[in-house]
């Protein structure tokens, strides 16, 4: 059976393997860029030199996040993660933005770069970080998918060297190398800002779905003996494990202590489906006045 144990194990994997991959190549890179007196590469080296280390907190902060819950951190600590998913995503937005400052003066004064090095260096580039990838692109926590952004800018970015590599051997256009990076990093640049804005949300406990949330509510509501759902919260730790709290008020004609039982029952049972970490339901009579009342907590009514 697949649990949640099995997959935090697999994911803490995949993330070593990017860093260990990232960290070789990079000093690759530096060789290199220094053997090929090439400042494209060097750059791209400072810049991979940059995604390791994000990739490596990453991988700490993912170890971190597995963590069993305790007497401070009674939640555990996998919003770790989440934590790590947030920082990464503005790493390579600031790494981006480098990226571009360095590629568009070079549209107005193109350099002729030594395109035999080039070639070698981004077969070799395109493989490693290809592979590292692919070994994250099988994951589904967000900070494996910030991590991804990171490595398949580095693909795109090593495709743009070999394409342009190749072009140079025959014809002499220089301005393709920093049209190519800066086409490549916008495209980067927006969908990191796109899953930023995702993360960024579910680090300030918005609702992870919308639509899931509006959903158990429907459900809750549907229950016989439910009169209304009230403080219904949704939100998540690391945007895969949800928390659930809520408010039941319910029909005075069906609170004996077997119809109580049986509410209970029937309640988890409706939740089971929506495979929820933890979940907190109140029960509460019609008569009775809720003790978390609040005019501001209007959203969930």
């Amino acid at each position: 059976m697949h649990t949640h144990h099995q997959e935090d194990g697999a994911s803490d994997k995949r993330i070593a393997t990017a860093f260990f991959l990232n960290v070789s190549f990079t000093i690759i890179e530096f060789i290199g860029g220094w053997l090929t007196n090439s400042t494209a590469i060097m750059a791209d080296a400072v810049h991979d030199l940059g995604d390791s280390l994000s990739i490596g907190s990453a991988w700490f902060l993912n170890r971190a996040g597995n963590k069993s819950a305790n007497s401070v951190f009674t939640y555990g600590y996998r919003r770790l993660s989440l934590f790590g998913a947030l920082i990464n995503g503005l790493v390579l937005i600031a790494g981006s933005i480098w990226v571009l400052s360095e590629a568009i003066p070079r549209l107005a004064d193109p350099v002729m770069p030594v395109t035999e090095g080039m070639l070698a260096l981004a077969v070799l580039g395109v493989t490693v970080n290809g592979f590292a990838a692919y070994r994250l692109s099988k994951g589904t926590s967000l900070n494996e998918k910030i991590l991804n952004w990171h490595l398949l800018e580095d693909v795109l970015g090593w495709l743009a060297v070999l394409i342009i590599s190749i072009i140079l051997q025959f014809a002499d256009w220089p301005i393709l190398d920093p049209l190519l990076s800066i086409g490549f990093t916008l495209f980067i640049l927006f969908n990191v800002v796109r899953n930023l804005w995702v993360t960024g949300k579910l680090f300030f406990q918005a609702v992870p779905d919308k639509a899931l949330h509006d959903e158990i509510k429907k459900t809750l509501v549907s229950i016989e003996g439910v009169n209304e759902v009230h403080h219904l919260h949704l939100w998540s730790l690391d945007g895969e494990h949800h928390v659930l709290t809520a408010h039941l008020t319910l029909d005075n004609n069906n609170v004996s202590s077997e119809n109580y039982l049986a509410m209970k029952q029937t309640i988890a049972e409706s939740l089971s489906q929506y495979d929820l970490d933890h979940t907190t339901i109140e029960l509460e009579l019609n008569q009775e006045h809720c003790r978390d009342f609040s005019d501001h907590e209007t959203a969930s009514q």
